[in-house]
């Protein structure tokens, strides 16, 4: 059995400290044009309970990614019923 490197990403928080986070997954909103990210902290990850966060991100140039708050519950359900669908699957694997 494989065994499969995250991705992993640096988020400063609203005072510049440095957290480490593990990407869980990316998708893209056809519809909208926008892509999201969901992300858990790396010292979390092996928790049975883990606070996940999601953002809408932005790619640069220089593979740099931008990221943006979620704000309208539109969104907020979109990643809601992407996060609900990934552990349904998850569930069926097991």
């Amino acid at each position: 059995m494989a065994i499969e490197e995250k991705e992993r990403i640096i988020i400063p928080d609203e005072n510049g400290e440095e957290h480490l986070f593990e990407v869980l997954f990316t998708f893209d909103v056809e519809e909208t044009g926008y892509s999201y990210i969901t992300v858990v902290p790396v010292e979390q990850k092996d928790d049975d309970e883990v606070e996940v966060y999601a953002f809408r991100y932005e790619e640069k140039q220089d593979e740099d990614i931008s990221l943006f708050a979620i704000e309208s519950d539109e969104e907020w359900d979109i990643v809601e019923e992407m996060l609900n669908t990934l552990s349904e699957e998850e569930e069926l694997k097991e």
